[in-house]
């Protein structure tokens, strides 16, 4: 059995270029999905927030617009539910690598609040990303990449190959327009070599020890790419 770290953002909403303060937090499907599997596999989920608050699910993200219907909204509420972890976050400043065999990320905009620009994290990642250990990121959860800097301002992860939400999908959902930068754009100025796929498709990247994924769709084969790795 491997212990996993689930890092979750501990924001509730997302600063726009307005001021506006939309409502928001950790996307449901990508933190549910890649749980089941892993609990499925017999493995163990730890969760850490900056502070160790409770983590906000964004509201959004529970409709069957956003599950493909009534029934897959049900199921993955059902899933948060039997999620228990998520109600006794750890302090993302206390979490040791050394525990871990993996770490996950999950998105949903909450991450471009605070993980963007949190060091705490940007430090785990960077230990993370050299450990070798898997490290998985889906959707907005890259955005945490951006505070993976060095003293001299340079990203760990430039040069390497990753997937996130793009700007295309941003635009087709509505808030690139109202947002204060976007995800893609802000890790192609970092260095970071973005792989864009369809808008909306499953679409995972691996380069080296790093696992990525663009969207929701795509946090169930990015799960099954980590469970290869810790087989």
């Amino acid at each position: 059995m491997s212990k996993i770290l689930f890092v979750l953002t501990g924001a509730d909403h997302w600063t726009l270029a307005d001021g506006t303060k939309h409502p928001t937090g950790f996307w449901a499907e990508e933190a549910a999905a890649p749980y089941e599997a892993f609990t499925a596999a017999g493995h163990e989920v730890v969760v850490a927030t900056p502070g160790g608050v409770v983590p906000t699910v964004d509201r959004g993200s529970l409709a069957p617009e956003a599950n493909g219907g009534p029934e897959g909204a049900a199921k993955v509420a059902a899933t948060l539910d039997a999620f228990a972890q998520l109600r006794t976050p750890i302090r993302l400043e206390d979490a040791d690598l050394a525990e871990y065999d993996a770490v996950f990320y999950p998105g949903g905009h909450g991450p471009m609040e605070d993980l963007a620009v949190n060091a705490d994290s940007g430090r785990l990642l960077t230990d993370a990303l050299g450990s070798g250990k898997p490290l998985a990121v889906v959707c907005h959860g890259p955005a945490a990449l951006l505070a993976a800097v060095d003293e001299d301002g340079a990203n760990a992860f430039a040069g390497y190959r990753v997937a996130a939400f793009t700007d295309a999908e941003e635009t087709q959902a509505g808030l690139a327009d109202r947002a204060k930068w976007l995800l893609e754009t802000r890790l192609r100025e970092a260095g970071v070599d973005v792989q864009a796929g369809e808008p909306w498709a499953p679409h995972v990247v691996v380069d080296r020890n790093l696992i990525t994924g663009q969207n929701p769709a795509s946090s169930a084969p990015l799960a099954a790419e980590v469970l290869k790795r810790l087989s």
